[in-house]
C-alpha cells in the first residue's frame, strides 16, 4: 500500500460522491460511515474542537498509515483508495475512502457461535493481540467489535485511527491498559475474561510467552 494524500474537493464533488449512499454509522450531529454507489465506503472525521491534533496530524493520515503499518505485520485490514478534505461552506472535516474487509465483527460472531467455536474464537483474539504487543502496537480502543473474523477464518482490523506503532513490544503498564479498556465492554469482558479466558490467554502465552502474559492473571 502506497502512502495517500489528502485531496481537496467542493461541496459539488463531494454531494456526488455521496449521491444515493446509505447511511451505516452516524453519530448525534451527522453521518460518520456511508456507503457508496460504488460499495466503498466513506468515514468521516469532524474536528471537534477549534484547535486540535487534528490539524497536525489529520485522523484520516492515521488511518491510513496505520493501515500501512499493520499490513507490513501482516495483519489484514480495508484497502483504502483515497483521502478527502472538506472545507467548503459548512463543510470542514477529512474523510477515508476504502473497500471494506468481507466478514462480520469478532463480538456478532461470538454471539452467534457454539461453545467450541467460541474457544477457538477467543484463541485467535489472543494470538493477535499478543502479536500485535510484540510488535509494538498499542491500538488503544481495541474491542470486538472493531475485529472482524474473515472468510478465511483469520482475523482483521478495522477502525484502527488511534494506533500507535512502538520499535519494541509493549511494556507490561501498556498491555495492562490496552486490556483496560476491553474491559468496558461488558458482554466482550464476559468472554474473554470469564468463560473462554482460559483459551484466550493460553494463546496469548504461546505468543508472548508467560513473563510478558503475566498481566493478565492480574487483570
Amino acid at each position: 500500500m502506497n502512502k495517500l494524500n489528502i485531496n481537496s474537493i467542493s461541496t459539488e464533488e463531494y454531494q456526488k460522491l455521496i449521491e444515493h449512499a446509505e447511511v451505516l454509522e452516524k453519530d448525534t450531529s451527522a453521518a460518520k460511515v456511508l456507503k457508496l454507489l460504488d460499495g466503498s465506503f466513506l468515514k468521516l472525521f469532524r474536528r471537534k474542537r477549534w484547535f486540535s491534533s487534528e490539524l497536525i496530524y489529520p485522523y484520516v493520515k492515521r488511518f491510513a498509515n496505520n493501515a500501512i503499518e499493520l499490513t507490513k505485520l501482516a495483519v489484514e485490514t480495508p484497502q483504502i483508495t483515497a483521502l478527502y478534505r472538506f472545507c467548503s461552506g459548512k463543510l470542514n472535516f477529512t474523510a477515508v475512502r476504502y473497500i471494506p474487509l468481507p466478514g462480520i465483527t469478532l463480538r456478532a460472531a461470538m454471539q452467534a457461535a457454539t461453545n467450541e467455536l467460541s474457544k477457538g474464537y477467543m484463541s485467535l483474539f489472543g494470538d493477535l493481540l499478543a502479536n500485535l504487543h510484540q510488535q509494538g502496537v498499542y491500538f488503544r480502543s481495541i474491542h470486538l467489535g472493531n475485529v472482524l473474523l474473515l472468510p478465511n477464518g483469520r482475523l482483521g482490523l478495522i477502525d484502527f485511527a488511534d494506533m500507535t506503532k512502538h520499535s519494541h513490544p509493549l511494556s507490561q503498564l501498556k498491555r495492562a491498559r490496552n486490556l483496560k479498556h476491553l474491559q468496558r465492554y461488558q458482554e466482550d469482558a464476559n468472554w474473554l475474561f470469564g468463560k473462554y479466558f482460559s483459551d484466550f490467554y493460553n494463546c496469548y502465552k504461546k505468543v508472548a510467552g508467560e513473563k510478558a502474559s503475566r498481566f493478565l492473571r492480574s487483570s
